[in-house]
């Protein structure tokens, strides 16, 4: 029978899911959480790993002997040195656009709270701010419509996409950046500067890779016009953080979201807790219980696809 072991399991179902669809195709492990030191110890005997955050580099798939696919419960699979993984002959395969919807919702949701600042004068009003204000309206700090102003999309896959269309819904001007030609006769594709100075709200939807790495610098930031905000529900290594706590401190920007960081979860003294301008969400942008369950059934299709000789969703065909 397939063995199939599951690391980080708690990340993907809280209990609030069925793992059948994984189950139903061998004999199942599932490690609720997983260190990276043990990695290697549980996956021992495995001839199937699913992975999300853990790195599968070149020793870790040396110690398995018995491997034949590596899956990767995400889109992105930077986590996973390709190259050992073809030298093995293994194949990886990931899952392509399962949270594309849950994403964009997740984007939206930090602009509108910068934007009209609900949850902010929620709590604010669960206080008795507004009853001590004894009048029928109270608000703080001047609340911004969507409609008219302009958002710089970074990536055009389709979480990029579903964005400018809910922008579109908004009433909102879309320039896109990405590195090869689109063809979308509603959106305006510019270069990475022309994106930066002319963006009210910049936001980033790309894959971390070594050539775009701190891709929003020092630099960056003084491109931005001040009042913009930098939406961030991608990647953390795409933000020079240090660079990033400095422009909201000087503001030189009005605002972020950001759903991600550079180290997860994020040190108790990291800079960026101190900026009032600041969203910061736990990487959840990809989590709702819909997105979780479309990762689920697709992972299992991976592998059985793979089990019958008819793999899909696979990232080095090569292998």
């Amino acid at each position: 029978m397939t063995r199939i072991v599951v690391l980080e399991g708690k990340a993907i179902n809280k209990g609030d899911l069925s793992w059948e669809p994984i189950e139903r195709l061998g004999q199942v492990k599932i490690h609720k959480n997983t260190r990276q030191d043990q990695v290697i110890k549980v996956c021992k005997k495995a001839d199937i790993i699913v992975v999300n955050k853990m790195i599968i580099d070149r020793q870790v798939i040396a110690s398995l002997p018995e491997l034949k696919l590596i899956c990767e419960a995400a889109t992105g699979y930077n986590n996973i040195q390709l190259e050992a993984a073809t030298d093995r002959k293994i194949p990886v395969c990931n899952v392509p656009a399962y949270s594309t919807p849950s994403v964009a919702q997740h984007t939206f949701a930090l602009i509108l709270e910068l934007a009209s600042k609900v949850a902010m004068h929620s709590r604010k009003v669960h206080k008795g701010t507004w009853t001590k204000k004894k009048t029928w309206t109270w608000y703080t700090e001047p609340l911004i419509e969507l409609s008219g102003k302009t958002i710089g999309i970074v990536g055009y896959g389709n979480i990029g996409r579903q964005v400018a269309a809910i922008a579109r819904a908004f009433g909102m001007h879309v320039l896109v950046f990405h590195p090869h030609r689109i063809e979308d006769m509603d959106v305006l594709q510019v270069t990475w500067d022309e994106l930066l100075q002319q963006s009210d709200i910049v936001s980033l939807h790309c894959p971390l890779r070594e050539d775009n790495r701190h891709m929003v610098d020092a630099r960056a930031f003084t491109l931005m016009q001040e009042h913009a905000w930098l939406i961030n529900t991608a990647r953390g290594g795409l933000i020079d953080e240090d660079a990033l706590v400095q422009a909201l401190s000087d503001k030189q920007i009005g605002g972020a979201g950001l759903d991600v960081l550079q180290q997860e979860p994020p040190p108790a003294d990291h800079p960026v807790y101190k900026q009032k301008n600041c969203l910061i969400t736990p990487h959840q942008a990809w989590s709702s219980i819909e997105s979780r369950a479309r990762l689920i059934d697709i992972t299992a299709e991976n592998i059985e696809g793979f089990l019958t000789g008819m793999p899909q969703n696979v990232v080095n065909p090569e292998a």
